[in-house]
């Protein structure tokens, strides 16, 4: 018992050598809970509880996976730390209210204020296409691990993030993925020193099976409170039609 508590040990150290690791170890204690409140005999209110900081603290990992990318990820690694910076800026002001990211955003769905650029919405939904993509490459990656890097890294995009960027945006992307690394030395910098690539691929498996449910989650959530935010704007501007105002005007 004693020694398997050691080799334990040991796996974890190892994995904390490693960004992919860092972040399994990240996804292992984040857990979305779901309590059902009954208000009457026929209705019942359903809270939602994803913790935001952990949240954020993979998020970060993320940037450094990228990171080993190169510049390709420029772009996009600059979106997400702007879009932790907003969502940390929020928690720092008051850290036991805006310790759950679903208040934070049905707080401002009821605000009206989801679709404002500088909203923690958009934040949270940029680092939701983020992590999509990071889900994409790595999926290709375990797949065949012997792929043009290149490729997998474009059809990622594609995928995931292309759809959403702006031509400025696509442009830089497509000159910078010249600079991709090869396959090889991209699974080397991924793994810890010794590390085979047989270690590195079951350890991106690990990670692939916890992200998978995360952002099923995720995109549940965004789906579900972006309607209601949706219906309330709607609302207000037939409101605003009745009453002669012109333009959109957000709750």
């Amino acid at each position: 018992m004693k020694r398997k508590r050691c080799d334990m040990e040991e796996t974890t150290k190892k994995k904390k050598m490693t960004e992919i690791g860092s972040a399994i170890e990240e996804l292992s204690v984040l857990s979305i809970a779901k309590t059902t409140i009954v208000t009457t005999e026929t209705e019942a209110t359903t809270i939602i509880n994803l913790p935001l900081k952990p949240l954020l603290c993979f998020c970060k990992l993320i940037i450094q996976v990228l990171d080993k990318i190169g510049p390709t990820m420029a772009v996009l690694r600059q979106d997400i730390d702007q879009n932790i910076q907003r969502l940390e800026k929020m928690w720092e002001s008051d850290p036991i209210v805006y310790s759950n990211l679903v208040e934070i955003l049905r707080k401002e769905a009821n605000e009206g204020s989801s679709k404002k650029p500088k909203s923690c919405s958009r934040a949270a939904l940029w680092l939701t296409r983020a992590m999509d993509f990071t889900l994409a490459l790595l999926q290709r990656l375990v797949k065949d691990m012997s792929q043009n890097m290149e490729q997998a890294v474009l059809e990622s995009y594609n995928l995931t993030i292309k759809p959403w960027h702006g031509w400025i945006s696509s442009a830089a992307f497509k000159v910078a993925l010249k600079l991709v690394p090869n396959n090889k030395t991209f699974i080397d910098v991924l793994g810890a020193k010794d590390e085979s690539h047989h270690m590195v691929q079951d350890d991106i498996r690990s990670l692939i099976s916890l992200l998978i449910p995360l952002l099923s989650q995720l995109h549940s959530i965004l789906v579900r409170i972006i309607r209601s935010a949706q219906t309330k704007v709607n609302v207000r501007i037939k409101e605003n039609r009745r009453e002669g105002v012109k333009g959109i005007v957000w709750l």
